[in-house]
């Protein structure tokens, strides 16, 4: 397992539109229920997602957004890194240090976050 250390930040609340719209994709593809909306984690160094990782493609959704979906855990629970085609080239709202994780519940209330809490995020090599 690979170690991403990170601090906690408001995103715009976007993700969560998205995931609570194409829920029935999302747990398809995850094989979990997700919590409509994702925990910002500005990390200490770049994170490029791996080849061959789960894809959400824009045409499954008759949409024009790809998204990657990336096992991890956060606190000993089971999450997903979700990253956008745009966030992943560098062209999209999101840099390459900052990963957006979705997991089964709001990681902030479930875990007391705020922003500028230090996170640790594992995630398979």
């Amino acid at each position: 397992m690979k170690v991403l250390r990170g601090k906690v930040e408001s995103g715009i609340g976007d993700f969560g539109r998205w995931i609570e719209k194409l829920d029935a994709h999302y747990e398809r593809k995850t094989g979990m229920k997700l919590y409509p909306g994702t925990l910002n984690v500005r990390l200490t160094d770049l994170y490029a997602v791996p080849e061959g990782c789960a894809r959400l493609e824009a045409i499954e959704y008759g949409g024009s957004v790809g998204v990657s979906i990336v096992p991890c855990w956060v606190f000993g629970r089971r999450g997903f890194i979700l990253r956008t085609d745009g966030n992943e080239s560098g062209k999209g709202s999101h840099p390459r240090s900052v990963v957006e994780i979705a997991s089964d519940v709001k990681l902030r209330d479930e875990y007391h976050l705020v922003d500028g809490d230090e996170v640790f995020v594992e995630v398979e090599d």
